[in-house]
Formats: structure tokens, C-alpha cells, sequence
């Protein structure tokens, strides 16, 4: 049996997203660890589009996931959870996501592909000229710092090598300078 008879089968020839009856085609899940019926599942479209333009998004199409999430096949619940990860910023997808449960080996397929992945909120640590810094990098102050209980003063132009970032404050670096441990302001630093 071909693999579009086997899904319009185990679909009841409906979209498994949306229950959507026409236009219906194949879609390849990306990053399926497994592959044929376990890596596919039959979409309308109207969902397809959607879901490989993000500019096409319709967040009220995809209220249908309110349905189609408690699907027991596995490729269905990794679509419908990077859909509702997708536009959780809508407010009603993120109640969907709370709901939701994938066991750990879907879920770490629906993550594969980095949908979820709260990049907007994650700490960014800049620099005086509004370089993006990286733990590991090197900077060199753009001013003379008194160093707080430390009894020195770390002088422009002193290079600063394999900084780490402190991951809940994106002013603060830190680093050695003259063998002490300190932690820096990021306006005070520029890449180097």
C-alpha cells in the first residue's frame, strides 16, 4: 500500500491538523527519527503553507489544534506543538502548550528543529559599540575601573581574555585582570 493510501486511511481522509477535507497532501515531519507512515501525516494547504511561511500565519486557523493536539500519532502531537510554541505569544496557545504532554522521546523530536526556543527572551550581553558577546571572548576596557575590595584600578586598554557571561544580568561580564576574579560592565568593554 502507498504511503498517501496508508495516511488517508489512518486519517479518515481528513487533514490530521485542521479536519480539513480538500486539497489534502503528504508532509514529511522534519527531523522524524523514523521514517515512513511514523515520520508523515496528511495536511490540507491551507496548514502547509502555514506552517513553512511563518509570514502566511493564520493564529486563528490554528485554534483546530485545540482538537487535533490529543491525536495519539506521534508526528501530529510534534506539529501541533511547534505550532502552538509558534504563536504562543497569542496568549490561548500557551493554555494549549500547558495541557499538552509528549512523552520524551516526541518531544525531543518536536524540538529538534529549535521551535519554542525562547531566543527573543534569552539574556544578550553587548558591548560598548553593540557587539554581541560570547562566553570565551575577549575584551579590552574602554575605561579606567576601580575595582570594588580590591584595592587597584583596571586601566583602559587592558585586555580581558575568556569572559564568562553572568546569565541573568546582561550589563555584567566576568573576568580576570591582575590575577583577580571581578565582574565587569558590559558599557565598559569592547570586543576585541
Amino acid at each position: 500500500m502507498s504511503l498517501e493510501r496508508e495516511l488517508v486511511k489512518r486519517s479518515g481522509s481528513t487533514c490530521e491538523l485542521s479536519g480539513e477535507t480538500e486539497n489534502l497532501k503528504a508532509y514529511q515531519v522534519p527531523k522524524s527519527p523514523g521514517t515512513g507512515l511514523d515520520a508523515h501525516i496528511l495536511i490540507s494547504q491551507t496548514c502547509l503553507e502555514q506552517i513553512e511561511d511563518p509570514e502566511k500565519t493564520d493564529p486563528n486557523h490554528w485554534r483546530c489544534l485545540n482538537d487535533s493536539m490529543w491525536s495519539e500519532v506521534p508526528a501530529v502531537q510534534v506539529v501541533a506543538w511547534r505550532m502552538l510554541s509558534r504563536l504562543k505569544s497569542e496568549g490561548w496557545p500557551q493554555d494549549l502548550l500547558d495541557m499538552l504532554y509528549l512523552d520524551e522521546d516526541t518531544m525531543a523530536w518536536a524540538k529538534a528543529t529549535g521551535e519554542g526556543d525562547d531566543h527573543e527572551d534569552a539574556v544578550k550581553h553587548i558591548d560598548a559599540n553593540g557587539a554581541l558577546l560570547q562566553a570565551g571572548d575577549s575584551v579590552v576596557l574602554i575605561k579606567d575601573l576601580n575595582v570594588k575590595g580590591a584595592n587597584f584600578t583596571a586601566k583602559r586598554g587592558t585586555a580581558v581574555r575568556n569572559i564568562s557571561l553572568v546569565h541573568d544580568n546582561a550589563e555584567h561580564i566576568e573576568g580576570r585582570v591582575s590575577g583577580q576574579h571581578i565582574v565587569i560592565l558590559t558599557k565598559f568593554v569592547k570586543k576585541s
